[in-house]
C-alpha cells in the first residue's frame, strides 16, 4: 500500500487507528477537523503528516463533510480509517460517496497478509464475524482505541475549509441514568428473571458492593421500562468489556450476548439450566437471583 489516510473529527484519542495505519506501511497522513490542539496532539502521535481543516468553531464537524472527501479525493489514498464514533463515521461516508471508495464499519481486526489488507467485522448485527479481502480504495470504521503515544510531532499544514450554511447553536450534555457501560470494570446485568421493577435494587446493591454498574437485557429497558435505554446491553444496544459481566436472570440470547462477550469473564446465574448463557459464561451457577444476588451482597459486605 502507498499511502494510508486517517481522518478524525475532533477527539484525538485515535491510537488504534494510528496501529493499524503504521501495519498497513506506507505513509500514515492524519485528516484532522477540529481545534488546534487536536491537531497538535494528532501531529506529536505517530502519523507522517497532518492536514489541518480549519473552519468556524461553531460548526458541527458534519458541515466538513465535503470538504473532507475532497482533500481525500486529490490524494487518492488506498486505505481511510476513521473512528467508530458519530461524527467519524459521518465524514468517513461522505469520503466513500465523494470517491467511490468501498466502506466497511464495524471493523474488529485489520491484517497485512501476502502484500494485501485483510479485515475481520462483525455482521449480521454481531451475530457473526467474517473475514473479507479488502480492494483498494476503501474506507475502514474500527474502534478509536486509545490516547496517542506522544513523540516528535511533524508538520501540519492548514487548510481553510468551507464549510455549509450549518452551525451550532447550543450544546447540552446528555443525561446519563449511571456510571459509563463503556468504561465500567465490573458489571452486573439482570433479564427477564426480575419479577418487578423495586427488584432493581438487588442488582443495585450488589453493583454498589463490587463499585461496578448496573446493566439489563433489552426487554427491561424497551419492553418494561425497568431501566432506561441507555442500561441495556446487546446488538443496538450497548457493547461492553468488562473484567466482570455478572449475568443474573438472562438466558443469553445471541443479540444479548453480542454486546457482552467482549468481558475477560461471564458469569452467569439462571435457574433454568438449559439456558444458553451457559454455553456462553466462565462460571454459571444453576439458582435464583431472589436468593443469589443478596448473598453476594451480604458475603462482600463482611
Amino acid at each position: 500500500m502507498s499511502n494510508t489516510w486517517m481522518v478524525v473529527a475532533g477527539d484525538p484519542a485515535v491510537g488504534a487507528l494510528v496501529e493499524t495505519g503504521r501495519a498497513i506501511g506506507g505513509e500514515l497522513v492524519a485528516l484532522v477537523v477540529g481545534p488546534t490542539s487536536a491537531a497538535q496532539a494528532v501531529a506529536a502521535g505517530g502519523v507522517d503528516r497532518v492536514v489541518h481543516l480549519v473552519g468556524p468553531q461553531d460548526a458541527p464537524y458534519e458541515a466538513f463533510a465535503a470538504a473532507v472527501a475532497e482533500q481525500i479525493a486529490a490524494a487518492a489514498p488506498q486505505i481511510v480509517l476513521a473512528a467508530d464514533r458519530p461524527a467519524d463515521r459521518a465524514l468517513a461516508g461522505a469520503v466513500a460517496a465523494r470517491t467511490g471508495a468501498g466502506l466497511l464499519g464495524a471493523v474488529r481486526q485489520v491484517e497485512v497478509v501476502d502484500g494485501a489488507v485483510q479485515v475481520v467485522r462483525d455482521a449480521l448485527g454481531g451475530i457473526v464475524r467474517e473475514r473479507l479481502a479488502v480492494a483498494a480504495p476503501t474506507v475502514l470504521v474500527l474502534d478509536a482505541g486509545g490516547p496517542l503515544d506522544t513523540g516528535t510531532p511533524v508538520e501540519i499544514v492548514e487548510v481553510t475549509a468551507p464549510v455549509a450554511a450549518v452551525r451550532v447553536v447550543e450544546r447540552n450534555a446528555a443525561v446519563v441514568s449511571g456510571p459509563d457501560l463503556r468504561s465500567a470494570r465490573r458489571v452486573v446485568a439482570v433479564g427477564r428473571g426480575l419479577r418487578e421493577k423495586d427488584d432493581v435494587a438487588l442488582a443495585e446493591q450488589l453493583a454498589a458492593a463490587i463499585d461496578g454498574a448496573t446493566a439489563c437485557s433489552r426487554p427491561l429497558a424497551e419492553g418494561v421500562g425497568y431501566f432506561p435505554r441507555d442500561r441495556y446491553v446487546g446488538v443496538s444496544g450497548q457493547q461492553v468489556t468488562p473484567d466482570l459481566y455478572l449475568a443474573a436472570g438472562i438466558s443469553g440470547q445471541v443479540q444479548h450476548m453480542v454486546g457482552a462477550r467482549g468481558a475477560r469473564v461471564i458469569v452467569a446465574i439462571n435457574t433454568d439450566k438449559d439456558a444458553s448463557i451457559f454455553r456462553e459464561c466462565d462460571y454459571g451457577v444453576v439458582g435464583d437471583l431472589y436468593e443469589l444476588l443478596p448473598a453476594l451482597t451480604a458475603a462482600l459486605a463482611r
